[in-house]
């Protein structure tokens, strides 16, 4: 059960960065169609705990060090090629984001330079990838619970002070500024964004662990507190969705509402997630071209993490805008894969146990 709790809390440590942490992307993928957003919330509970699962679970069968493997796994040689690159491509982007973001972070909060906050990120990240894995799991779910009592915290207070009544909620949206046409497509296109994103971590994740029941159930749990987080985030930007709308960090702009001191303390948990998934990116990135334990491995993390801050600057919306809801497309190859491993493996199970009930069968004959 430990190990189950750890492993959920570092699922939910490396998938909530700086897009999820901000608000950003639950404004982009739920808020933006109002209530109907509620629906989808649910819709991505039930596929991360089903996902999640798989994943981890796969991880921990195959004992990987690197998502190559349990990826060509379930897609076969020549899709799996397709897919990695997809995969391996949006890891850097993830990254690029993370640092981004921990600049626009910066620059609202605190009113410094966003590259103060850029450079600062990829800093702390790239010492903390230089660390062995087991350490960087324990310290992506150091966050998670503070995380949760923070979202509750906030979300009440949005909730109890909300700007509308539920006539009123009812006709709130802004389809137009929302990363897909509707609420299904937005629901559907986050969780293949998140499957895409944290699939590598996951892997490697699932691969330190030769307890299958625990990655199991790890996964499971991961997924729907993923899930819960969302429903909590979406139900307090929608109670304040008028002021929420045009800012990069709602969550933290909903804090300060509450009380600066609230703001100073969600300012340091953005920033830790923002951490989180950075770390988890850069590592899994690293990891897919250099093994762990060559004698230039982190010469190559300090390389590759400087060539994501230079990239950084693009811009924190304008990234999370477009790179997710292309990778969000992509992913729902992989994702197909993940469902069809799923239900290979339970036919799989049957067709060997039918098979043992007639041999059993034929000796009694």
């Amino acid at each position: 059960m430990k190990q189950s709790l750890q492993f959920s809390a570092a699922i939910v440590g490396v998938i909530v960065g700086a897009g999820f942490a901000s608000g950003q992307e639950i404004v982009q993928f739920f808020t933006f169609f109002g209530l109907k957003g509620t629906f989808g919330s649910i819709l991505a509970t039930v596929l991360f705990a089903i996902i999640f699962m798989r994943i981890v679970q796969l991880g921990s069968m195959l004992q990987t060090t690197s998502h190559q493997k349990v990826l060509y796994h379930i897609c076969g040689k020549y899709i799996g090629i397709v897919v990695d690159f997809i995969i391996t491509f949006f890891l850097f982007g993830v990254l690029v984001v993370m640092f981004a973001g921990s600049g626009s972070l910066f620059e609202q909060q605190f009113g410094l330079p966003n590259y103060v906050g850029n450079i600062f990120m990829a800093i702390i990240t790239i010492l903390t990838v230089c660390l062995n894995i087991q350490k960087i799991i324990s310290i992506m779910g150091a966050f998670t619970p503070i995380l949760f009592v923070m979202i509750l915290l906030i979300g009440g207070y949005s909730v109890a002070t909300m700007d509308y009544n539920f006539a009123e909620l009812k006709e709130l949206s802004n389809v137009k500024s929302a990363a897909a046409s509707n609420w299904v497509l937005g629901s559907l296109l986050y969780v293949s964004y998140v499957t895409a994103a944290g699939f590598a971590m996951l892997t490697v994740m699932g691969g330190t662990s030769k307890e299958m029941k625990s990655s199991r159930n790890g996964g499971i749990m991961g997924g729907i507190a993923l899930g819960l987080l969302i429903l909590l985030f979406h139900f307090a930007m929608i109670s304040k969705f008028g002021s929420i709308q045009n800012v990069d960090m709602p969550s933290l702009l909903l804090a300060d509402h509450l009380s600066p001191w609230v703001a100073i303390i969600m300012t340091v948990l953005i920033l830790g997630m923002i951490y989180n998934t950075a770390v988890g990116m850069l590592y899994s990135f690293t990891v897919r071209f250099f093994k762990a334990d060559n004698r230039n491995f982190k010469k190559y993390i300090i390389g590759i993490g400087i060539i994501a801050f230079l990239a950084s600057f693009a811009g924190f919306t304008n990234l999370v805008g477009t790179l997710y809801p292309i990778t969000g497309y992509l992913g729902f190859v992989l994702i197909a894969a993940i469902l069809w491993s799923f239900v290979k493996t339970k036919n799989l199970k049957q067709t060997q146990e039918a098979h043992t009930e007639d041999e059993k069968e034929s000796v009694s004959l």
